[in-house]
Formats: C-alpha cells, sequence, structure tokens
C-alpha cells in the first residue's frame, strides 16, 4: 500500500519536535503539507522527550483540533499522545493514514498493546525508528564490558568507603576476549564494530544464520548455549517478543563460563531476572549492566538495586542530544521513499511485534 501519488501528501507531527526539524520535513518536496501546532504539544522536559510532560493537558477545544489535525494526514510523525491507545484511536479515525513513524526502535510492543487486530494493522505501515539508537546502544554496551572488566563497582565501593587496599587487585584485559551479541541487527553490529576495535573477538546471534565480515561465529538461539561456553562478556541487543520472553535463563546462565560480564540494552522481559541473580550469586556472572528490565520503572523491592555486582540504568542509554535531529533525518529519507513509491524500511512485524 505505497503512496504513487506525489502531488499532495499531509503529514501531522503528533509529538513534540523542535520547529527547525519541522522545516526539515516540509523541505523534503513542495508536494508535502506540515500540520504542526506547538501549543498541541506537551514540552520537552529532556531531549527527545517524546510523550512531553506528563502534567499537560489541553483544553477540549485544543483536543478538538489536535485530532482534527492528526485525522487530516495519510502520515504522521510519531504515535499521537506516544500511546498504544492513540494508536488505536487513530486507526479507527483517519480512514486516509497510510504510514506512521514511530520514536521507538522497538516500536512493536506499542503496536501490540494498542490492541489492534490483523485487519485494522493492514491498512496502514508503521515503521520503527531502528538503527537510529544503535551508536549510544553500543557505546553504553561498550561501557558496561569495560566496567566489568576493570572492576569499576568495587573500585567506587573502595573510594566510597576511603579503603586503599594493601594487596592489590588486577583488572581483566577487553583485547583478546571474546563477546557473544545475541542478536546482531544494527545495534549489535554497531556493538561488534566497537567490541572489535577493542581488541575483542565477537560471535553472536541472528534468526537468519548466515556469515557475517567481522563475527567469527553466527548461530540462531539454539546454538546459544554453545556460543556462551567460550565467552567473556556477553551483550543481549534482542527485542521482546514471545520468542525471545526470558531466552536468559538458568540454563542459559548456567551456560556461561564463570565471571562473564552481562549487559542488556535489548529488552527485560529476555532476561529471567530471578535467574540472573542466582547467576550474581554463584559467581557465572562477575557484573551485569543493565539498562532494561522485566518491570519497569524498576520496583522499589527489586533486589538489582543495590546489588553490589549491578549497574542499573532507567533505560536511559538510547537517550543522546542529537536523537530528535537522527530521528527527523531517518524520517526524511522514508519520506522521500515514501513519495517515490518505494518499500519502507524498519517496518514493524506485526506477527512477532518487533
Amino acid at each position: 500500500m505505497m503512496n504513487t501519488m506525489t502531488y499532495e501528501t499531509t503529514v501531522a507531527i503528533a509529538v513534540p519536535l523542535e520547529a527547525e526539524f519541522v522545516e526539515r520535513i516540509r523541505a523534503v518536496d513542495p508536494s508535502v503539507t506540515v500540520l504542526y501546532d506547538p501549543e498541541l504539544l506537551p514540552p520537552e522536559r529532556f531531549p527527545a522527550d517524546h510523550s512531553g510532560d506528563p502534567d499537560f493537558r489541553r483544553t477540549p477545544e485544543q483536543e478538538e483540533r489536535y485530532w482534527d489535525m492528526l485525522n487530516k494526514a495519510q502520515v504522521l510523525y510519531g504515535f499521537p499522545n506516544e500511546s498504544p491507545a492513540g494508536l488505536a484511536r487513530i486507526a479507527g479515525s483517519n480512514p486516509r493514514l497510510e504510514w506512521i513513524h514511530a520514536m521507538a526502535a522497538g516500536a512493536g510492543g506499542a503496536v501490540k498493546a494498542s490492541g489492534l487486530d490483523a485487519a485494522a494493522l493492514q491498512k496502514f505501515q508503521v515503521t520503527t525508528s531502528a538503527g537510529v539508537h544503535a551508536l549510544p546502544l553500543a557505546e553504553f554496551a561498550a561501557l558496561g564490558i569495560l566496567n566489568g572488566f576493570k572492576r569499576s563497582a568495587e573500585l567506587a565501593q573502595d573510594q566510597a568507603a576511603r579503603i586503599w587496599p594493601e594487596l592489590r587487585t588486577p583488572t581483566r584485559l577487553v583485547s583478546g576476549s571474546r563477546l557473544v551479541i545475541t542478536g546482531l541487527g544494527e545495534i549489535g553490529l554497531e556493538t561488534a564494530r566497537i567490541a572489535r576495535a577493542l581488541g575483542m573477538r565477537v560471535s553472536g546471534t541472528k534468526r537468519s544464520v548466515e556469515a557475517i565480515e567481522g563475527i567469527d561465529e553466527v548461530a540462531d538461539n539454539d546454538g546459544l548455549a554453545g556460543l556462551l561456553a567460550a565467552a567473556d562478556a556477553v551483550v543481549n541487543t534482542l527485542p521482546g517478543t514471545r520468542y525471545t520472553e526470558k531466552l536468559f535463563n538458568r540454563e542459559v546462565f548456567a551456560a556461561m563460563k564463570p565471571g562473564t560480564v552481562f549487559v542488556n540494552v535489548g529488552r527485560g522481559t529476555v532476561v529471567d531476572e530471578e535467574a540472573l541473580l542466582e547467576a550474581l550469586e554463584n559467581g557465572q556472572v562477575a557484573y551485569a549492566c543493565l539498562d532494561v528490565f522485566a518491570v519497569e520503572p524498576l520496583p522499589q523491592d527489586s533486589p538489582l538495586w543495590n546489588h553490589p555486582k549491578v549497574m542499573v540504568s532507567p533505560h536511559t542509554s538510547a537517550l543522546s542530544a542529537a536523537e530528535n535531529r537522527l530521528i527527523s533525518e531517518r524520517f526524511c529519507s522514508n519520506l522521500r521513499t515514501f513519495l517515490d513509491g518505494g518499500e519502507l524500511p524498519h517496518l514493524v512485524d506485526t506477527v512477532h511485534f518487533y
């Protein structure tokens, strides 16, 4: 269902976005009309705050104008109100809708949460911002690996207690070590690039097993345990689907060699957190750097908060000051493809929802 009529396309900006990036979207083609009213959008509290200030409220008149604006468009920049409920509402109220570009890389979860059935999801396409976050996530993964190898958590504890140990403890060399990346997509491959620059040897998993330049060995999830036996560090980038739910369970952690460093920048549901805690206690995992969790925000009573071998990041590792620029650039590229009748990249899989 690609647009081949380039004489008129209306794009509505459904989420907070700086005016300079709106102008870049307008500049893609003279045939594009961009509907943008910052008065109807919640103010950002931080860069790329696509949900905006939760205390923001539209008046009834503003609410009517917001939805009227969105219902005029064939293309939306962002989910309405950046929510599954907003997606469900626009799907039912805008029969001319052809394409929505989501801000998240893992927008499949929101599409699934909207409750739209297969017939409704056939009426328009949803693209994600997958890849836009690859570099900051890969850099964060490298941070996690280095933290684990260089004992940063122990150093921070000693510093806080003003301890200068009489017996010095060696750190581990990253160079020459082995890394396994679960999910060799754009984030995984960017992580592999940085890891190789640090001198690591990299293997990983992919749904369709194929040789990848610079990757020593590629397996599917069934072959994961075999890869882990030789790994010094593991980085998960996998999305949350029914096929990845608690992939990292007791058996998988047991397949790791003692002292493995574990980093999760994918989705929290991929990890059985009880099994991870056990692996931390028995030494299979020496250190865990976690940006995502099974339940978010992480519950106050979670033992991960104050575990001495765990770094907790509040699902912010993808965030950078450049994010809105990068997403808008991706959207502009996709919009050009859309206008030319091409095939849009990074479509949400409405079967597996990623």
